[in-house]
C-alpha cells in the first residue's frame, strides 16, 4: 500500500461552494453547510453550503423563468449546439482540475478520471452539441376523410424544466449524461449533486457559463438528500426528474414526482453477471473480469461482481482474479502508482465490511482479501469468494470490491443464473462462439450487454435497466427524446 503519510500534494483548487442559482453563486439561504471528506485522508475538504427547499424553490423559478423566456428554449439549435461544442472544449482544458476535485472528494484514481471520465463526460456535451439542430418529428399524408385531404406531422418540443439528482461514484460523467441531452432539447436544468461529490459539479456550472449557456438555464444546488433532493423531486415547477442511484431513493422519487404524473428516468443500479463460457480466450478476458469487479473500488453501477464462469475453467478464472487482487497497488488516489483507491466514506466501508462478513457466515469461501487495510482513510482489499447464486453476496448490490464466483455447467444454467437476480442493468459474455454469443444475448434481462470487454457507455448508445434498475434510457437518441414531448398535428385542407 502507498505510504499515505507523504501523499503526493494534489493539483487541488476549491471552487465556491455556494449555489448556482440564476447565473449567480449564493449562500443556502439557511446559512448551512455540509463537509466534504477526502476518504483518503479523513480530512475535511471543503464545507459546501447545503440547500434547502428554499433554494430548491429559487432555482427552479430562475430555470423556469429561463424556459418561458425562450432565451436557451427557442435559441436556433445551431447555436445551442455551438455553446455545448464549447462546454466539451472547457471540459478538456479543465481536466485535470475537475478529475483532482473528484478524486480529492470521493476517492477515485486520479489517472482514471483524468484519462476516462472527463473525456467521457466531453464527449457526451460534443455528442448531444451535433444532435441540436437535428430534433424533428415525423410527416405524413394521411387518408382523406369525405372530400377533406389530411395530413400529419409530429413535432418534439423541449420538456420544460429538468431536475437532475446524480451519484458520488462518477459524477462529472453521469451528470452530462443528464444535462447534455437535456440542454440540447432546449430544457432548463436544476441538478441536485451528491453531497459526498459536489464540488466538480459547482465547477462544471462555471464552465457551462463561461461557454455561454445563459444564466437560469442550468443551476446547481448542493444539498442533503432528505432536503434538497426530496424538495427537487417533490417540486411541482419540475417537468421531469433524472435519478442515478439506489432503488430505495428511486422508489421515493417516484412516488414524489407521481404525484403531479411528471416524467422519470431512474437508473438504479445492478448486480450484473459475467458469464464466462468454456471458449474464452482467458488472457485476453482475465484483465476485463477483474476490471468488471475492482474498477473504483467495485463503486460501478454497472460492475460485474457475480462471476458465472463454466466449471471446467472455474479454478483458473479464480487464479486470475486473486493474482489481480494481491497485485492491486491500494494507496492514495493522487500516486500514479496506485491502481486502487479509496471508498467513498466510512459508511460505505463499514457496509462492505459487513456484506464480506455476511458472506463468510453463509458458507461462502473466502479465497483473498476480506479485511481493511490500515486505519487512515477508508481502503479495503479487493475481495474474491467461491459460492452459489443465492448468497446474499451475489445477489445484493454491494458497491465494493467484492467478486462472487459462481459455477455453471450448460448453457442453460448459465443464462437461469444471470436472469436470477432482481436487477437488470447489464452483462458480459465472454466467448469465441458466436453462435453461443448470440444465442445468449436475447435470453439475458438486461439492458446492455458487453461482448468479450467492458467499459463506459457510449453517448451514441442508450444506457439504462429494467426490473430494479430502473425506468427509461439515458444515452443515444431515446436519451435526447426522453427530454421533449412529442405533439401531433392534424391537418386538413
Amino acid at each position: 500500500m502507498t505510504d499515505l503519510s507523504t501523499p503526493v500534494p494534489a493539483p487541488v483548487t476549491i471552487p465556491d461552494s455556494g449555489l448556482r442559482i440564476g447565473g449567480r453563486t449564493v449562500p443556502a439561504q439557511s446559512g448551512a453547510h455540509f463537509s466534504s471528506i477526502n476518504p483518503a485522508t479523513e480530512e475535511v475538504v471543503a464545507e459546501v453550503a447545503a440547500g434547502g427547499a428554499a433554494d430548491i424553490d429559487a432555482a427552479v423559478d430562475a430555470a423556469r423563468d429561463t424556459f418561458e423566456s425562450g432565451v436557451w428554449s427557442r435559441m436556433p439549435g445551431a447555436e445551442r449546439g455551438r455553446i455545448l461544442t464549447r462546454v466539451a472544449d472547457l471540459l478538456e482544458q479543465h481536466a485535470p482540475e475537475l478529475s483532482a476535485l473528484e478524486t480529492a472528494e470521493m476517492g477515485k484514481l486520479y489517472a482514471d478520471t483524468v484519462a476516462g471520465d472527463i473525456p467521457a463526460a466531453a464527449a457526451s456535451f460534443r455528442h448531444y452539441a451535433g444532435w441540436a439542430d437535428k430534433i424533428a418529428g415525423e410527416a405524413m399524408i394521411l387518408p382523406d376523410v369525405g372530400p377533406q385531404h389530411r395530413f400529419g406531422f409530429t413535432l418534439r418540443q423541449p420538456l420544460g424544466v429538468v431536475g437532475a439528482i446524480t451519484p458520488w461514484n462518477n459524477p462529472t460523467v453521469v451528470a452530462a449524461w443528464k444535462i447534455a441531452p437535456a440542454l440540447a432539447a432546449g430544457c432548463s436544468v436544476v441538478v441536485k449533486p451528491a453531497e459526498d461529490a459536489s464540488l466538480a459539479t459547482l465547477r462544471l456550472a462555471d464552465l457551462l457559463a463561461e461557454a455561454g449557456v445563459p444564466d437560469g438555464a442550468f443551476n446547481v444546488v448542493p444539498g442533503l438528500g432528505p432536503e434538497a433532493g426530496a424538495a427537487l423531486a417533490a417540486h411541482t415547477g419540475i417537468d421531469k426528474i433524472t435519478f442515478t442511484g439506489s432503488p430505495a431513493v428511486g422508489k421515493t422519487i417516484t412516488s414524489l414526482a407521481g404525484e403531479k404524473f411528471r416524467k422519470v428516468t431512474l437508473e438504479l443500479g445492478g448486480k450484473a453477471p459475467q458469464l464466462i463460457f468454456p471458449d474464452a480466450d482467458l488472457d485476453a478476458s482475465l484483465p476485463w473480469i477483474a476490471m468488471g469487479n475492482f474498477y473504483h473500488q467495485g463503486q460501478v453501477c454497472a460492475a460485474g461482481t457475480r462471476v458465472i464462469v463454466h466449471e471446467s475453467i472455474a479454478d483458473q478464472v479464480v487464479e486470475g482474479l486473486v493474482e489481480f487482487a494481491r497485485n492491486a497497488v491500494v494507496g492514495d488516489p493522487f500516486d500514479p502508482a496506485s491502481t486502487q483507491g479509496t471508498i467513498v466514506n466510512r459508511k460505505q466501508l463499514d457496509r462492505i465490511l459487513g456484506y464480506i462478513e455476511k458472506g463468510r457466515s453463509e458458507g461462502a469461501q473466502l479465497v483473498t482479501g476480506g479485511s481493511r487495510i490500515g486505519d487512515r482513510g477508508f481502503f479495503v482489499e479487493p475481495t474474491v469468494f467461491r459460492g452459489t447464486n443465492d448468497l446474499t453476496i451475489a445477489q445484493d448490490e454491494i458497491f465494493g470490491p467484492v467478486a462472487t464466483v459462481i459455477t455453471f455447467k450448460t448453457t442453460d444454467e448459465a443464462v437461469r443464473l444471470a436472469n436470477t437476480t432482481k436487477y437488470g442493468l447489464n452483462a458480459f459474455i465472454f466467448s469465441q462462439n458466436l453462435s453461443t454469443v448470440h444465442s445468449v444475448i436475447p435470453q439475458l434481462r438486461v439492458g446492455t450487454v458487453w461482448v468479450n470487454g467492458w467499459g463506459v457507455p457510449d453517448p451514441a448508445l442508450p444506457w439504462g435497466g429494467r426490473d430494479a434498475s430502473g425506468i427509461g434510457r439515458e444515452l443515444g437518441r431515446s436519451g435526447l427524446e426522453a427530454f421533449t414531448e412529442e405533439k401531433t398535428v392534424h391537418l386538413g385542407y
